[in-house]
């Protein structure tokens, strides 16, 4: 017998279990074990993200849209193949990691005073060919400290020193910047609405700043990261002489390599809290209207999940809409009460048994769709009608 009210649908939101599957292929998985078990139960799979990678993944499944790649520039100058996302209502999504990400380089290559964002420049210029009038840029994973030089300068922006010379726009030049040149700026910006994925809090230059506190990831060494740091504070120096914006004190303006900064000061954007973000453009409120039951989850829930994670974020909204929430995950490090302060009514790790993490990983799927009946049957089982005897 199905369960009573099984016409209400179960929503399936889960971010993307890192090295093992994308937050579109996770929610399905899920999604199929509930409709195993709560016969007659319809699920709504809304794939999400924080605002970092995995952003444009999420949000392209979510709405239907598509990608297109293209070839750009990668943080060290040389040509790869990088991909935008194009959603309806010419809306485009552009993640930094994709161009200008740490996963471009090797160990060896890391230098934050050597890399650019020149090749998000190029991706959000190709999104203007393809006429979108919102682009939406999340700022993961980036292997960049250039305070968004290089993005500027793909879209026209010059960056002049003190005898005139034009700067290459790398980290190493953040300090050699005296005037800023935007009249060559792509017109188009200027009709653009540029929203931006920040779920960080730092400065852009000081001691919680870009460069101290993720320079060394970078490849920055101690005396890198202080030349960085002051050439981080000089240019927003310049940023807010020459551009009316004052960045320096703003939070969030760290993020990326001071990217955001480049972002708000030259380009206009707007920053908003990633998980936010993704969760209206996916279309997550709407299909949580009328819910039963909301499933949520990650690879891993612990002490970072409260700190903009994309399932706490799920649950937050769910908890809003009156909707309970349950999550699933690899590993389950939180207590049942800081489960119930972020919103969970429970949470179960996916791994039936102790096993080996690259065996955990490749059978991530078999065992999210496992959970996934687990948690369908136990739903219906709450939810069963009987018939008296």
């Amino acid at each position: 017998m199905a369960p009573r009210g099984a016409g209400r649908p179960v929503v399936v939101a889960l971010a993307a279990f890192k090295g093992a599957l994308p937050a579109a292929a996770a929610s399905r998985a899920v999604a199929a074990g509930v409709r195993l078990t709560a016969e007659g139960t319809p699920t709504r799979v809304v794939p999400v993200a924080d605002g970092g990678e995995g952003t444009m993944e999420a949000l392209v499944a979510a709405s239907g849209g598509r990608t297109r790649g293209g070839l750009v520039h990668d943080p060290l100058g040389r040509m790869v193949e990088a991909h935008i996302g194009e959603l309806p209502g010419h809306t485009a999504v552009v993640e930094l990691a994709q161009a200008s990400g740490f996963e471009r380089l090797a160990d060896a290559e890391r230098d934050a005073e050597a890399t650019s964002t020149l090749g998000t420049g190029e991706q959000i210029r190709a999104a203007l060919d393809l006429g979108a009038t919102r682009i939406i840029i999340g700022l993961g994973g980036s292997a960049t400290t250039d305070g968004g030089m290089g993005l500027a300068r793909a879209l026209g922006v010059r960056f002049l020193d003190a005898d005139g010379r034009e700067l290459a726009g790398r980290g190493a030049d953040l300090a050699r910047v005296a005037r800023i040149d935007v009249s060559q700026r792509d017109p188009r910006v200027e009709h653009t609405e540029i929203v931006v994925a920040c779920d960080v809090t730092n400065p852009l230059s000081g001691p919680d700043g870009a460069a101290h506190v993720f320079g060394p990831q970078k490849g920055a060494s101690p005396a890198a990261v202080a030349r960085l740091d002051a050439g981080l504070r000089a240019y927003g120096d310049v940023l807010a002489a020459q551009t009316g914006h004052d960045v320096t004190a703003m939070p969030g303006a760290g993020a990326a390599g001071g990217a955001a900064a480049g972002l708000v000061a030259l380009m206009g954007a707007t920053l908003t809290p990633g998980a936010e973000l993704v969760l209206a453009a996916a279309g997550l409120p709407a299909a949580l209207d009328g819910a039963a039951l909301c499933i949520t989850g990650e690879g891993r829930l612990d002490a970072q999940t409260a700190t903009g994670k994309a399932a706490s974020a799920v649950a937050a909204a769910a908890g809003r809409a009156g909707v309970p929430c349950v999550g699933v995950c690899g590993q389950l490090d939180l207590s049942p009460g800081a489960l119930r302060r972020l919103g969970f009514a429970a949470a179960f790790p996916i791994n039936p048994a102790l096993v080996r993490l690259p065996d955990a990983l490749e059978a991530t799927e078999a065992n999210l769709a496992a959970t996934g009946a687990a948690i369908g049957g136990l739903w219906a089982a709450a939810h069963r009608s009987y018939t008296e005897v």
